[in-house]
């Protein structure tokens, strides 16, 4: 019989409740048994989808890891700045991890880690969840077959989105990366993995661009608040006005950060707005977080690439460019054609078309993915697929191209260490 793991979690927010949620629904396979954040709803959530009478809460990590391991495995779901010695100290612990990312936010405290559990023969498992959606593997077994053919460059989009950019990487955690983590860390650690992922190869360079142009205060509408609640006069017209929030998508992305989101009233949400971060006009905040950012990538074999992130563009978006063909894949490609995934080869004739059925988690079915594999990897049945060694290229890539950002010079990248 397959053997039932423990599960505990740190940090009960979004990302927590969601990869606990689903292995409370797995008790075939996993037993969720403590929770700790400071906000006690939150726990009370993870107990109740857990259902373990014995179930212990906790409302500050430093009462959870003097209570000693408590479990097989320990989600880590909290902030950037806390991963690093959450999990540092739950490796001591004998804990195995299922860590978000990214990582941490330094390189050095990267390596840290991956160095620590291998020394300490435990496991990390980073949530770069892409790699288990299935578009993503369909897409990189395509490429690995050589239908396509050698690839020699590719172009790589991430769209953030203007209401996603504004809501996290302007008025909210990773508005200011110097307290978090680089944007292109925090957000697109996710494409540099499915790239090196899909490349099978060393990233050996990076070359970077990218800047705040458009979220600073000389383009707040003309008489603009600080805040959006304060009556703006361009608040009907406006795409970022908060009082959106109040609606039906904006309450989508409240919950990330408002536990009653989805069930206060309008007027107890206008008037959380008031003082909350989420509540400033979003030409009026404290952000440094670029809002586009452009990189040149160059793999072992002279594979060459771009990578782009930017606030205004929706969705993930991939062309990779063989020898014997083209793959294109991405949301744009399905609007335009009804396939997730289009395979040209040269020579003209149709493409063969690529249709992923719809997935039934988040992520594309990633989220899904990655706490089955976790449970593969605590019972010695993993492939590794997103273990911490692995993971480190991602983070090198991400933190070489905030490096070129910031200095203008190209880095070179060696045994990801640069």
């Amino acid at each position: 019989m397959n053997p039932v793991k423990t599960i505990a979690v740190l940090g009960c927010g979004s990302r927590g409740r969601i990869y606990s949620t689903i292995a409370a629904g797995m008790p075939e396979k996993f037993r969720v048994v403590a929770a700790c954040d400071p906000v006690a709803e939150r726990t009370a959530y993870v107990q109740e989808k857990s259902g373990h009478e014995g179930f212990q809460k906790f409302a500050d990590a430093e009462a959870f890891f003097a209570a000693g391991r408590l479990a097989d495995a320990l989600i880590i779901g909290t902030q950037d700045t806390h991963h690093y010695e959450q999990c540092r100290r739950a490796l001591d612990l004998g804990y195995d991890v299922l860590l978000e990312k990214p990582i941490a936010p330094t390189h050095d405290q990267v390596l840290a880690l991956a160095e620590q559990a291998a020394r300490l023969g435990r496991k990390v498992i980073v949530c770069h969840v892409l790699r288990y959606a299935p578009f993503y593997m369909a897409m990189r077994d395509i490429i690995a077959s050589g239908e396509i053919g050698e690839i020699v460059n590719f172009e790589a989009m991430e769209g953030v989105e203007p209401w996603h950019m504004a809501h996290s990487f302007v008025r909210g955690h990773w508005a200011r990366p110097h307290l978090a983590s680089p944007t292109i860390v925090a957000k697109s650690c996710h494409d540099m993995d499915m790239l090196a992922w899909v490349m099978d190869r060393p990233c050996e360079a990076v070359s970077a661009f990218g800047s705040l142009s458009r979220f600073t205060e000389k383009h707040a509408p003309a008489g603009a608040p600080a805040r959006c609640t304060d009556g703006c006069p361009a608040g009907d017209t406006c795409f970022y006005n908060a009082v959106k929030y109040t609606g039906e998508m904006g309450r989508r992305w409240l919950g990330m950060v408002y536990d009653r989101a989805a069930d206060a009233p309008a007027s107890e949400i206008l008037e959380w707005l008031k003082t909350s971060p989420w509540g400033r006009c979003a030409y009026r905040c404290d952000n440094t977080a670029p809002d586009h950012i452009s990189a040149s990538l160059r793999f072992s074999g002279e594979v060459t690439g771009t990578f782009t992130l930017s606030a205004f563009e929706f969705g993930r978006h991939y062309a990779f460019y063989g020898t014997k063909g083209v793959l294109r894949g991405g949301p744009a490609y399905r609007k335009a054609t009804g396939a997730d995934i289009l395979v040209q080869p040269h020579g003209g004739g149709e493409p063969r078309r690529v249709v992923i059925p719809t997935p039934t988690s988040g992520h594309g079915g990633g989220d899904l993915g990655i706490v089955n594999a976790l449970y593969d990897e605590l019972t010695g049945r993993g492939d590794g697929r997103t273990c911490i060694a692995v993971s480190v290229q991602s983070h090198a890539m991400a933190f070489a191209a905030e490096h070129s950002r910031l200095t203008g010079k190209t880095v070179e990248i060696r045994d990801n260490r640069f």
